[in-house]
């Protein structure tokens, strides 16, 4: 093979082994209907760890909880609305175009074949991590995807009340800092703090439903859109 030889005993370094790119942020939902609360801590969390962008991925058929009362391809709208013009944050509609339950795992296998090495970070609430042992190939998640915990203040800690199972997993991949996510394309988790917004998609369809104002909870052009579409109406 050409080029200089290897040294005996040298340790392989390639540059394809080595993150490429600064992180990407991957936060799926049902978004049925995206609200301010999802879009202020994409924009929190990209600002706070430095990620080139914030990618929302709405669910298909969501392995933990109802069927959307919004049709996907409303869902879709709303998002692509709700992002038009933000800078950071876009809209990817893969599992939308996946037939069967929308698994973390699939989507972050196709996230990985498109961008080799550059690290991948999965946003998530707490109650969503203390739940990860009940995700499909929830440990496969750690070898494809950095995880973000999300908290609001006062933080307890990642650790507090987490299954055993996840409890050893936690101890041994806890990030001191986001500077750790650009050092690997994988295989960390970072507890991070986002503002208290006390606003969900299930109060926002409550309102809706009885005819009362919803401003404010979601963005305008996704009101106008909810209001053109007769979206969450009994």
């Amino acid at each position: 093979m050409g080029g200089a030889r290897q040294r005996r005993g040298a340790r392989l370094t390639p540059r394809l082994r080595r993150p490429a790119g600064r992180p990407i942020g991957i936060l799926g939902g049902t978004f049925d209907p995206v609200h301010v609360g999802h879009l202020r801590a994409a924009i929190e969390i990209r600002e706070a760890l430095d990620l080139a962008e914030v990618r929302l991925i709405p669910a298909h058929v969501p392995p933990h909880r109802p069927q959307p009362a919004a049709s996907a391809a409303h869902r879709l709208a709303m998002l692509r609305l709700a992002v038009r013009g933000v800078p950071g944050l876009s809209v990817d509609d893969r599992e939308l175009r996946r037939a069967g339950p929308s698994y973390t795992v699939d989507t972050l296998a196709g996230l990985r074949e498109e961008l080799g090495r550059r690290p991948l970070c999965v946003l998530v609430g707490d109650d969503a991590f203390r739940g990860l042992p009940t995700w499909h190939r929830w440990q496969a998640l750690f070898e494809l995807a950095h995880l973000v915990v999300m908290q609001r203040p006062p933080l307890a800690g990642v650790s507090a009340s987490v299954p055993a199972e996840l409890a050893t997993v936690l101890h041994a991949r806890l990030a001191d800092g986001p500077q750790a996510l650009a050092l690997a394309p994988a295989g960390r988790i970072l507890q991070q703090a986002i503002p208290p917004l006390d606003v969900s998609a299930t109060r926002i369809r409550a309102l809706l439903r009885a005819g009362h104002s919803a401003r404010f909870l979601v963005t305008d052009g996704c009101l106008r859109y909810i209001r053109d579409h007769h979206l969450y109406k009994d």
